[in-house]
């Protein structure tokens, strides 16, 4: 029998696939740039004082920081300890922005989300050369 789901739920199924079967550094990445996406999409629709969809947006970067913070091993010791203080910074300042519908407040967590990509990005780059 043909699969018969609209293409929203394949689309779906396809990033759960992804997210299943990608390496911590690749999820990490994945956050990131969605964290940036969302940053993009949320300044956007503070610019047109569109707040409901703002909101959606900026639920939707403090629920991949959030995430961030869950998935830290505090065995690491002190990288792990301002890792979190980090992440819960950021957190705040988008909880703020979203507060107050100010977009300049998500000026530093672009930086903080772009930075931290592009670490990542260079440190999968160095294992994946390394493992060779």
């Amino acid at each position: 029998m043909l699969n018969t789901m609209p293409n929203g739920n394949s689309y779906a199924s396809y990033k759960q696939a992804a997210v299943n079967t990608s390496s911590p550094e690749k999820l990490l990445i994945m956050l990131f740039n969605g964290g940036i996406k969302f940053i993009h999409l949320a300044e956007r629709a503070i610019e047109v004082k569109d707040y409901a969809t703002a909101d959606k947006w900026l639920l939707r970067i403090q629920d991949i920081l959030m995430e961030l913070i869950y998935t830290l091993d505090m065995k690491q010791g002190d990288i792990s300890r301002n890792l979190q203080r980090l992440y819960e910074f950021y957190h705040h300042e988008v909880v703020q922005a979203n507060l107050h519908k100010d977009a300049e407040r998500l000026g530093p967590v672009l930086d903080f989300f772009t930075s931290f990509r592009d670490t990542w990005v260079e440190a999968a780059k160095k294992a994946r050369l390394g493992a060779k």
